[in-house]
């Protein structure tokens, strides 16, 4: 197993794990904000056990990454994943994105070197957008994102506890199993980024405008999202998402989460390795 950094253009040290013989078939992680390549610990440890490389790396400002303030958008963080993907000389990798990394999947596999990408998932992904415009009116309202930006500014160790403690899991759900040891993980992966970075992120997961990406990719992509999901409703998004892209299959949960892939992994990994072996 391994663990190293890439250099991106302007500067910024992006930190990824890579694990698994370079051989194997690579699958791609994309974490979901404001999170890091360790909330994918289960499902690497799945498909590392079932043969596969494994890679997973922090966004820019996220986890063990520089913390920068600088280019903390979507058009950089695909750049970024480009950076890593041309380090390691993928070829016919299959790129997962949960939550703001299902957009930073979608912007990178609509402009992916041919040959670089074989499959796409999105899940709980934001595409196309999250934000309420006149062409998305069942989009969630800019005051929502307003405030987490206020809650982040105030006390964002507060604002990192109750956001997993509620409606990242479900865990404010009537009869939900409440893990302490998953909340306090989300706490700490969200308190190594940086602030900066965190507070710009918000804009970039809420308002970019992932439809033209969606409607360029045209490798097999698989949506996933629950139902349940308070976080990015499902409505506005997944259906959505599925509609756009030209090989696109939609996958419901009923009941689930956010958070799916950590509270229900026997579910998702078992989905998901299906789909790749598809």
């Amino acid at each position: 197993m391994s663990q190293d950094f890439v250099t991106t253009r302007d500067g910024v040290a992006i930190f990824y794990k890579d694990w698994g013989p370079k051989s194997a078939p690579p699958i791609v992680f994309h974490h979901g904000w404001p999170l890091s390549a360790d909330d994918w610990d289960n499902q690497m440890m799945f498909f590392l056990l079932q043969g596969y490389r494994v890679i997973a790396h922090d966004r820019r400002g996220h986890g063990r990454s520089t913390q920068t303030d600088l280019g903390n958008e979507m058009d950089t963080y695909a750049a970024d994943v480009a950076a890593l993907t041309d380090l390691l000389d993928l070829k016919g990798a299959v790129h997962i994105g949960h939550s703001t990394g299902g957009g930073e999947v979608a912007r990178y596999v609509a402009r992916a070197t041919p040959g670089r990408v074989a499959k796409a998932v999105l899940i709980g992904a934001v595409p196309p957008i999250m934000l309420k415009t006149p062409a998305n009116p069942g989009g969630l309202p800019i005051e929502v994102f307003d405030g987490f930006r206020a809650a982040l500014v105030a006390n964002r160790a507060q604002f990192f506890l109750d956001v997993p403690s509620g409606p990242f899991y479900g865990f404010n759900r009537p009869g939900a199993q409440v893990s302490q040891g998953v909340i306090e993980n989300w706490w700490r992966q969200g308190m190594m980024g940086g602030a900066k970075a965190h507070y710009d992120c918000i804009k970039a997961f809420s308002e970019t405008d992932f439809t033209e990406d969606l409607k360029a990719i045209t490798v097999p992509t698989l949506v996933m999202h629950g139902d349940d999901d308070q976080i990015v409703p499902y409505a506005d998004s997944a259906p959505l998402a599925a509609a756009l892209l030209k090989h696109g299959t939609l996958k419901t949960y009923k009941g689930l989460p956010h958070g799916m892939c950590t509270t229900h992994p026997e579910i998702i990994n078992a989905d998901l390795l299906a789909f790749i072996k598809s």
